[in-house]
């Protein structure tokens, strides 16, 4: 990919880039919808994410192109959130990289031209949007020479998503695409920003963990997610804490809340932070097999509690688990996207042909598959063209 990408660059902007950037999507093991509530995570990146090859500019503007997308898109660095300036469709993609650009600004970042490449499924629940942040910011960073470590990176990529996408998501992304490492998930602590890596190796146990696109694509920029965090948020001020993450007695918050559906919210954020600390616990033991029930324990709870799963998750969870899988769940922030599923790796093959033929009796579109192997984070591949 790189070669190919570092010469499309020279062909479209007339002269080589000055490197090529590369930021991984993610999936996180268990700990889902935990970040907006200033909980605790355990992703880790893939294998699959954006690569980008860049240069700067001296005229202020933003160029990006994708070997993905029609459009062309160029836009000044100085300018307020992308959000707001009303952007077509077509252009929609872009206000990834012109917000992290806008954003790195303030650290002295000025214009650049961007080409981007991915084998990152979009619509998948796989990060691709943080990936695309990352190595824009990646990218961005090293071309201007900024002081700003991969923590403090993140962070930034994680503003702009809120504040110029109009994305009101938790940092777990941004966090897991620079921060993870090869055979690692990563402890993240949303509140505090500290995060230690954790080692995470199912094929040492004997077991393969499969990422299934359920080929139902999702989009968190409408409102279903954003209503599920707001319901995070008026539950924490009726309990009269900063977040869900600080409720300690379970049973004292679901007898304080009338609303059945606050309850059902606070249920879920409460068990799921317990389930993250039970599961670096069970990785540190080397007790990979036993992550099953967690697996399972996390998907009824997204399923019932949540509300954010759709009918490929359910079936697909159903149908592996009948097929011999240890545990499986939806990730990602749920109404499409992905399911995990953890399996002895001598049957992999039987459960993925068990989903395929549930899928199959339904008359929905095949769904594919992808192996999840904890991998590194973003790096620069290539130093600059000589």
């Amino acid at each position: 990919m790189t070669a190919g990408l570092e010469a499309a660059f020279t062909e479209i902007f007339g002269r080589a880039p000055d490197g090529v950037w590369f930021a991984p999507g993610r999936v996180n093991l268990i700990g889902e919808h935990t970040d907006h509530n200033d909980g605790l995570v355990l992703p880790f990146a893939l294998p699959l994410g954006v690569s980008v090859a860049a240069a700067p500019r001296d005229d202020g503007m933003i160029e990006v192109r994708s070997r993905h997308a029609a459009t062309a898109v160029t836009a000044p660095v100085v300018g307020g959130p992308v959000v707001a300036e009303g952007w077509s469709p077509d252009r929609a993609w872009a206000a990834y990289p012109v917000g992290v650009a806008r954003v790195l600004r303030e650290h002295g970042v000025g214009g650049a031209s961007l080409l981007f490449d991915s084998d990152l499924p979009r619509g998948a629940g796989l990060a691709s949007s943080a990936a695309l942040e990352c190595a824009t910011a990646l990218a961005l960073r090293d071309l201007y020479g900024v002081d700003l470590d991969r923590p403090a990176l993140a962070r930034l990529a994680w503003r702009a998503e809120n504040e110029q996408v109009g994305m009101p998501c938790g940092p777990m992304d941004q966090s897991a695409s620079l921060l993870c490492a090869a055979g690692h998930a990563l402890m993240l602590d949303c509140r505090s920003g500290l995060s230690s890596r954790v080692p995470f190796d199912p094929a040492a146990a004997g077991l393969a963990l499969l990422v299934v696109d359920t080929r139902a694509s999702h989009a968190l920029t409408g409102g279903d997610y954003a209503r599920r965090r707001a319901e995070c948020a008026r539950a924490a001020e009726l309990l009269g804490v900063d977040a869900l993450r600080d409720v300690t007695d379970l049973t004292a918050a679901l007898t304080a809340l009338r609303d059945p559906v606050l309850r059902r919210r606070v249920q879920h954020v409460v068990t799921e932070n317990h389930r993250v600390e039970a599961t670096v616990g069970l990785l540190r033991a080397k007790a990979v097999a036993e992550l099953g029930a967690m697996l399972n324990a996390s998907h009824l709870s997204l399923r019932d509690q949540f509300e954010v799963s759709w009918p490929q998750a359910d079936t697909t969870v159903d149908a592996a688990l009948r097929a011999g899988a240890r545990g499986g769940r939806m990730v990602g922030g749920g109404f499409g996207g992905s399911v995990i599923v953890l399996v002895p790796a001598d049957r992999a093959a039987k459960v993925k042909d068990a989903i395929v033929a549930a899928y199959a009796r339904r008359g929905w579109t095949a769904p594919e598959f992808h192996d999840a192997v904890p991998s590194g984070g973003a790096d620069r591949l290539t130093a600059a063209a000589s």
